[in-house]
């Protein structure tokens, strides 16, 4: 799928193609008035007559060689809102012969910010299709040529372009499969976004063993592919203030290992990487939009599997941290994964918060469904600010409670804790609260579990089903409002 936006500053009364206007609720006609002859505008009259006038699009031929589109816009319409319109356009498109579409910028409602940047925004994240490895693909190319004076600034086109790429690159890396984007081949795609102008930084088996990552190597001990940390820094300020940190869990395949999964549906499991993805998709939305911050991301590439050499239930291992950890169940490996990449992130990198995402459990799809990431967090503040975010973007996130006395559910009698509680209930609960016994320093910290959020089998509001780059627009909103 190609989408082609074209700006022009000028207004033109085109005589031909599509025509694409945007009217109030009530289809009122009086703008667009000037736009077409006498004849036209009674002959567009008598159409909405016969039209619902509560659907947002309605469309119609003026003649064989023009078709008319109006878009009803509420008037106290978000910018999330309107990005949704956009993609409800998109999908109205589907089936329109002719793909060259005009919109008059001189008509759009001024009183609404960047109204034509978020509606055209939306309807390019919902043009995303992954069609890599499918012989016949789709061909649909798309041309929306924007003419008139009231266009989003350079400034914007570049942010809203960078934020696409950044998301659709998310969703490239969710959607490959386990095959092709093992361990090796994630962490050499990771090197090559250098150019952007991020410094990555790969940490090999030889350099992790040597700093003590025992609970992510032990992840991937039973793989032939190797395990990794890789770090990827922008540098948006001239300053040395501390960066911002995210984290991501990066399992390029999960079967369980020796506590192996179910195999129905086993298949999904391609998509536990989607943490680090959302981490390197923010990354390189950043360093595309020049954002004027420091930030870092790390994410750990390991694969799960059940060979010779895999970890074994009653295996006990020592953190980079130096808490050593009992594995009861291997499939509870995301968190080990962390783990060392948490520690080493705030002792390294002594940012001013950190953020994790990964798809850690189960559980918290069984409490939230599709709707919400689950928040756990020590720190009020930044916990508000990722919910403000996730409300102006429509990427809610829901509280979910910390507290001491989970604790003794993932106290080990053999070491110093135990990967997984047994005793029943709180296991999303339990899992971050695994988490923050690396948060060694007191930085505030939130860790968003998105396994519901990921991917979807139908489709939301801004994509069409499978990957869905949920996280990218959510933080970097956060960043964009709160420390740029």
């Amino acid at each position: 799928m190609s989408i082609v936006i074209n700006y022009k500053n000028n207004s033109s009364k085109s005589k031909l193609g599509n025509l694409i206007f945007f009217v109030d609720e009530k289809y009122s006609l009086s703008a667009l008035k000037m736009y077409f002859t006498k004849s036209e505008n009674k002959f567009i009259g008598d159409v909405l007559k016969s039209q619902n006038l509560k659907k947002k699009i309605i469309s119609f031929d003026l003649s064989s060689k023009k078709r008319i589109f109006l878009v009803s816009v509420k008037k106290n319409i978000k910018n999330s809102q309107i990005e949704n319109l956009g993609a409800e356009f998109f999908n109205y498109l589907k089936d329109v012969k002719n793909k060259e579409f005009q919109i008059n910028s001189d008509v759009v409602p001024i009183y609404l910010k960047n109204f034509l940047g978020n509606f055209l925004h939306g309807f390019k994240l919902k043009s995303y299709t992954f069609e890599k490895y499918k012989t016949k693909k789709t061909k649909k190319n798309i041309t929306i040529n924007v003419i008139g004076k009231n266009v989003p600034n350079s400034k914007d086109r570049i942010k809203f372009k960078a934020l696409e790429e950044g998301t659709f690159y998310t969703r490239d890396l969710v959607s490959e499969p386990g095959n092709v984007l093992h361990p090796d081949e994630y962490a050499k795609r990771l090197k090559s976004l250098s150019k952007f102008g991020l410094k990555i930084t790969v940490y090999d088996e030889k350099k992790l063993k040597k700093l003590g990552m025992n609970t992510l190597l032990g992840v991937g001990q039973g793989s032939i592919r190797g395990s990794y940390l890789v770090t990827m820094e922008w540098k948006g300020l001239k300053d040395n203030s501390k960066p911002l940190a995210f984290v991501g869990k990066g399992v390029c395949f999960d079967t369980g290992g020796i506590s192996l999964k179910p195999a129905k549906f086993m298949e999904d499991m391609t998509y536990d990487m989607a943490g680090s993805a959302v981490v390197v998709g923010l990354m390189k939305s950043l360093a595309l939009r020049k954002a004027k911050v420091n930030a870092v991301g790390v994410v750990g590439l390991v694969e799960n599997m059940p060979g010779g050499n895999a970890q074994r239930p009653g295996d006990i291992v020592k953190s980079y941290s130096g808490k050593t950890v009992e594995i009861l169940n291997t499939d509870a490996e995301g968190r080990l994964v962390l783990a060392d990449a948490l520690t080493y992130t705030e002792e390294k990198f002594k940012p001013k918060f950190i953020v994790d995402l990964a798809t850690l459990t189960g559980a918290i799809i069984v409490s939230l469904g599709s709707e919400y990431a689950g928040l756990f967090s020590n720190d009020d503040n930044l916990s508000n600010q990722l919910i403000e975010a996730g409300e102006k973007v429509e990427k809610e996130v829901w509280r979910m409670p910390l507290n001491k006395n989970f604790d003794k559910l993932i106290d080990s009698k053999n070491a110093d804790m135990q990967n997984i509680n047994y005793v029943g209930g709180a296991g999303s609960t339990t899992a971050a609260q695994f988490l923050q016994r690396f948060i060694l320093n007191k930085t505030p910290w939130a860790h968003l579990d998105i396994a519901g959020m990921a991917f979807s089998k139908y489709g939301g509001a801004l994509n069409s089903g499978g990957a869905t780059g949920y996280g990218v627009r959510l933080l970097n909103k956060l960043i964009e409002d709160k420390y740029e």
